[in-house]
């Protein structure tokens, strides 16, 4: 076996998470190595997910748009799409362009990236192997690591299902994002976050798309009155939403696959070009040698930390998909830099007062902070004001009037805002003023009184803060 190196800080994952750490731990002095399993950085979210899958969506826009001209006047010939061209733009233009990027700032932080798989050897020392043979553990083709402190940024894995393994035409959502030819046919199971992205996106595309959703309704984590408007797009486009369905088998062939659901026992079969499962992930934590550490797990296999990541072992740390929490990309990069900022004894912390969640469906969606019903479970009193996108001119004149914005906020003199929900155009791009909103401490006299741009589709934020005072304007 090799001699053993000597490093300072380590990060396990290239990761959201991963990366992010490496770079702020240079900034704040350390020597940071960074091991990556794939050929390259960025994780699932550059490489295969948050990124690549709104090129498609926006790609999905496009063609939708130049083929419903009708409210503005436009007609056109049928618009055509070469999709190998669009999957290469995806590729190249973007993929490629953003994980080139983030090489870059590594280099750039002199951070040494070494590709392989890494397996604890125990709390201070760890292994690493050529990707796909750390079974060999005994060869000399590896590199064993000494360090002082360190990272896991491994992040997370589609969760494959009974009756759907992950093969042809059968796919996870990796697969879906690089599909050769755009379905005729397009079953999606799992309407959560990922499984409505796509669906919409392929929907746009022309595909006739059906979700398979196993509770009452696609993307449960959002209120019910934000999910209705997305439903009513979904169903203008074409696509087929069943609920309270179970995903029971599937067959292929070289021409297609056939998927079989129960709806209250009741099986029916039907016919498609592909499936694509997105029921959820798993975080990836099963294989780095953990039980060789003081490292604790939970019931769910999330590694347990404090609120700087910090492990039962006290030099290890852990961040993203694999600690408790939602598993969205912005939640890493903010406890990465409070890991980073940790090992260099800085007084960091995490302090959720609100992550922002956002989907982009269509219409987009996001929440921050607390629902109305999220808010009487804590046995916070409060009240909500909503204003529609109809009443925005913005909105109106983009020909995009559904939706509304809401605030959640304290039924007292001081009226904090604790909560916020958009669905609408645009609502990723507002969801940063809400986070702000609500991790401020912002009440809804502080919001009625920032002046807003007319005509924008962040006015409706104003309104909102208008009608909590009492003082409606445009409503």
């Amino acid at each position: 076996m090799a001699d053993v190196e000597k490093k300072d800080t380590v990060i396990i994952g290239a990761g959201p998470g991963g990366y992010v750490a490496a770079i702020r731990a240079s900034e704040l002095g350390q020597k940071v190595t960074l091991v990556e399993k794939s050929d390259t950085v960025g994780g699932v979210c550059l490489n295969v997910g948050c990124v690549p899958s709104k090129a498609l969506i926006q790609a999905g826009h496009r063609l939708e748009a130049a083929n419903h001209g009708d409210p503005y006047g436009i007609t056109t010939q049928p618009a055509t799409i070469d999709f190998k061209k669009t999957q290469d733009w995806k590729q190249h233009k973007v993929v490629d362009r953003m994980t080139g990027g983030v090489n870059m700032l590594l280099k750039k932080h002199h951070v040494d990236v070494v590709n392989g798989e890494a397996v604890f050897l125990s709390d201070t020392q760890l292994r690493i192997m050529p990707t796909g043979e750390k079974q060999f553990m005994s060869t000399d083709t590896g590199r064993t690591f000494e360090f002082n402190n360190l990272i896991i940024a491994s992040g997370s894995h589609p969760i494959e299902i009974p009756g759907f393994k992950f093969e042809g035409r059968v796919i996870d959502s990796t697969g879906g994002l690089n599909l050769p030819e755009i379905p005729k046919e397009f079953v999606v199971i799992g309407g959560g976050y990922v499984g409505t992205e796509l669906a919409g996106a392929y929907a746009s595309l022309g595909s006739h798309v059906t979700i398979i959703e196993g509770t009452k309704s696609i993307l449960p984590n959002f209120e019910k009155d934000m999910v209705s408007v997305v439903l009513k797009k979904l169903k203008k486009k074409g696509v087929d939403v069943i609920t309270n369905a179970m995903a029971k088998s599937s067959s292929q062939d070289d021409n297609g696959v056939a998927v079989t659901y129960a709806v209250d026992g009741k099986e029916t079969t039907i016919k498609a070009d592909y499936c694509m499962v997105t029921v959820g992930r798993r975080a990836n934590t099963d294989n780095l040698g953990l039980e060789y550490t003081k490292v604790e797990l939970d019931d769910h296999g999330l590694v347990k930390v404090d609120n700087q990541g910090r492990t039962a072992s006290e030099h290890i740390f852990a961040v993203g998909d694999i600690v408790a929490g939602p598993a969205l990309a912005h939640k890493a990069f903010y406890e990465a830099k409070t890991a980073a900022g940790a090992i260099a004894g800085k007084k960091v912390a995490n302090d959720y007062v609100s992550v922002p969640a956002v989907c982009f469906a269509d219409p987009e969606l996001a929440t921050v902070g607390y629902t109305a019903a999220e808010a009487k479970d804590k046995n916070i009193a409060v009240k909500t004001a909503k204003f529609p996108f109809a009443g925005n001119a913005r909105a109106v004149s983009l020909d995009e009037p559904d939706g509304f914005v809401r605030f959640v906020y304290t039924d007292d003199d001081n009226k904090n805002i604790v909560g916020a929900q958009v669905v609408g155009p645009e609502a990723s791009t507002m969801a940063g003023e809400l986070s702000l909103i609500v991790n401020g401490g912002m009440n809804v006299e502080d919001v009625a009184l920032t002046i807003h741009p007319h005509p924008t589709l962040n006015e409706p934020i104003q309104e909102a803060g208008d009608i909590a005072l009492g003082f409606p304007t445009h409503l």
